[in-house]
């Protein structure tokens, strides 16, 4: 972004503003682009999904408004924007608002670091995973401050449900990551997805089997979790918390949290594809496997696991909270620090 910013600024029509005011042009748009980028990604997914569990319920899911029902998200979006937006009186009126945008920016901060395709990355910098996982965590903050802020017991159980979750699978995610920067040595995104290129057989889900492949089940697993997925919903169990901790939200700021909800679907999609699936790299060794073809077989590989979200929320019930603690501090994270000693054990032998 430096060098690019450097070329424009020599050009002459640019040559008057600061390097600067560049940078805070960039950042303008950067911004407006990654936020354009979660609402088609919720139109779309949200779409998905119904059809989705349609087709597994034998049933047709929206078909009115549009051909097929392409539309109906649409005019959902539009029913959103246009209703009354109610804030409890008793409420923290300002950290009512506040939540619902911290829980968007998180997401939509993720995005820059992701390597999309061999030589396209928005931020190319050397802790990406580290910084993906660090912004991630800060979603925990805003669903604690929406059920604090609402006043509302409902919300505030749903609240620290929340964060008793996303802290818990926090750990087992951490360390299912740290089983790949381990073998690679770097916390670089594109030089975990440069030590995995040459076919789908230099996949680090496939080496040291089957650590790695363990590895991966725990990283989804956490980040289904992480992302409030069923069977990980409780913060949002309408049957004993009404909504969970956006009990008290609607209209538009409702929308942001599901905004939120698909950005983090598609960030943490995105991500086990690049730390364990290839990342941009094809399946076949050499095969369109540079430019735009590297952003299709990246997308094409969250999309996949953004369709298994799908189908297990479809598919298994809701777990009860003992469970949910269970698995993840007495069968994910002993599993996660298995992986850790033997992948390390491999490598010195």
């Amino acid at each position: 972004m430096q060098e690019l910013i450097a070329t424009l600024h020599s050009q002459t029509f640019l040559s008057n503003l600061s390097p600067a005011l560049l940078t805070l042009i960039f950042m303008v748009l950067g911004g407006a682009l990654f936020a354009t980028i979660m609402a088609v990604n919720a139109l779309v997914a949200i779409y998905a999904e119904r059809k989705v569990s349609a087709w597994m319920q034998d049933r047709l899911g929206p078909m009115e408004v549009g051909p097929r029902g392409l539309l109906q998200t649409l005019a959902d979006a539009v029913k959103l924007l246009l209703k009354e937006d109610i804030v409890p009186a008793a409420a923290d009126k300002r950290l009512h608002w506040f939540a619902p945008f911290l829980v968007f920016a998180a997401p939509c901060a993720a995005f820059a670091a992701l390597p999309y395709a061999r030589d396209f990355a928005f931020a190319n910098f050397d802790i990406g995973v580290f910084y993906v996982a660090s912004i991630t965590s800060l979603s925990v903050i805003a669903i604690l401050v929406a059920g604090w802020a609402s006043n509302n017991k409902w919300a505030l159980l749903g609240g620290m449900r929340a964060a008793a979750q996303i802290v818990s699978y926090e750990i087992p995610a951490g360390l299912a990551i740290l089983v790949v920067v381990m073998q690679v040595g770097s916390l670089n995104f594109n030089d975990i997805s440069l030590a995995q290129d040459g076919g789908i057989h230099r996949w680090l889900i496939w080496r040291y089997f089957p650590f790695n492949l363990i590895a991966f089940v725990i990283f989804y697993l956490a980040t289904l979790a992480e992302c409030n997925r069923t069977p990980f919903d409780l913060p949002e169990a309408e049957s004993e918390l009404v909504a969970g901790f956006h009990t008290e939200y609607s209209g538009f700021k409702w929308s942001i949290f599901f905004l939120a909800e698909y950005a983090e679907m598609l960030i943490v999609a995105l991500v086990g594809a690049a730390l364990f699936l290839g990342g941009w790299s094809s399946p076949i060794p050499g095969f369109l496997n540079t430019g735009a073809w590297g952003v299709l077989w990246f997308g094409l590989k969250g999309a996949f696991l953004i369709f298994t979200h799908m189908w297990l929320r479809w598919t298994l019930p809701r777990l009860r909270v003992d469970q949910l603690m269970h698995l993840s501090w007495k069968v994910l994270t002993p599993f996660s620090f298995a992986c850790i000693l033997g992948v390390g054990l491999w490598m010195l032998a």
